[in-house]
């Protein structure tokens, strides 16, 4: 398990453990279920890469202790 911080920039700092097999689209759902937005909505970013719904965690080198942008469409 791997806890991965997800920060909106707007004062909603969010902490999601996943394992590094899920996909991006998994963890949405749990962001989703954690902020009571909509997973369609939810746009995860790293600096200007755009995180792909089918990728999974791992091959995105996504670590335990990341930070990850998190912006709504």
């Amino acid at each position: 398990m791997i806890e991965i911080i997800c920060n909106d920039r707007l004062g909603k700092k969010v902490r999601v453990k996943c394992n590094p097999d899920d996909t991006v689209g998994d963890l949405k759902k749990l962001i989703a279920a954690q902020t009571g937005t909509k997973a369609e909505k939810i746009v995860l970013k790293k600096w200007y890469n755009i995180f792909k719904d089918n990728v999974t965690l791992a091959d995105y080198e996504i670590h335990d202790g990341m930070s990850i942008e998190l912006y709504y469409q």
